[in-house]
């Protein structure tokens, strides 16, 4: 048979106490691992801003390499770009230049 003792107050303190402990435990693991959980959240947005950049870049590189595709393998683009950044011409044809419009600005 099995005896009961009453032990008054202080088991029920000792309980108190330990859950108290075990409070401040957590409470002490959660605060030393807060900065790093805050750097990770950092470090996510940086990933996905430099991925989205490099997908932007990947797209201004895809297109880069069209245009040098282009001019290596099509006469007409290579004639168009000395038509228009060069001013060039075919002998039979007449380049006009215009000017760009003055404007009634006052210098400063």
């Amino acid at each position: 048979m099995k005896v009961k003792v009453d032990t008054g107050i202080w088991s029920r303190l000792t309980q108190v106490v330990a859950l108290l402990i075990a409070v401040a435990v957590l409470l002490i693991v959660a605060r030393a691992y807060l900065p790093v959980i805050q750097q990770n959240e950092r470090m996510r947005r940086d990933i996905l801003r430099l991925d989205a950049e490099l997908q932007k870049q990947a797209e201004i590189s895809k297109q880069l390499h069209d245009e040098m595709d282009a001019l290596r393998n099509d006469r007409g683009t290579v004639e168009r770009l000395a038509r228009e950044k060069l001013g060039y011409a075919r002998a039979d044809e007449t380049v006009i230049r215009f000017e760009p419009a003055a404007t009634n600005t006052v210098p400063r």
